[in-house]
């Protein structure tokens, strides 16, 4: 296995699942359901935005190492809600909701340590005409995630 230099990011991607997994495991119902941030999403959506997130970032992670300049590569960012609703994650079942976080961001784990350093440059356009190359998105990877977990945690108190 080649050395990313992205140990970091992976490292912690596997300490917030090792620490948030039990914690969300133990939210009462009320808590994931009925308690709303300021985006007016409940910690299940939260959860579930997660999730998309780690299979959008699968999805452009994989097909930059093959496929350079994605320039037309679908931005879900402008349909978060929509992504939300359409799923229900409102009413999905919280502990394979949990799961699918989990292991999600195990097998991007996976994914960063195999990406082939030759590719970090290539890139997509997002829906603003943005260039986002693959190694900042893996860079960001981890703030993002903290972010909403930062939020999940603003719920539970």
């Amino acid at each position: 296995m080649q050395e990313t230099g992205f140990t970091h990011i992976t490292d912690g991607i596997a300490q917030v699942i090792e620490t948030e997994e039990s914690l969300l495991s133990g939210l009462s119902t009320e808590v994931i359901t009925q308690r709303r941030n300021s985006q007016n999403r409940t910690v299940k959506q939260i959860l579930g935005h997660l999730i998309d997130s780690a299979s959008n970032n699968h999805q452009r992670m994989v097909r930059l190492q093959y496929s350079k300049d994605l320039l037309f590569f679908p931005d879900y960012r402008q349909d978060n809600d929509l992504w939300i609703a359409l799923q229900d994650y409102q009413n999905a079942d919280w502990a394979n909701l949990i799961q699918l976080w989990k292991f999600y961001n195990l097998h991007l784990i996976q994914v960063i340590h195999s990406v082939d350093v030759a590719k970090l440059d290539s890139y997509w356009c997002d829906f603003e005409g943005t260039k986002v190359t693959l190694k900042d998105m893996i860079q960001g990877y981890l703030d993002h995630l903290h972010l909403h977990i930062k939020e999940i945690h603003e719920l539970i108190v």
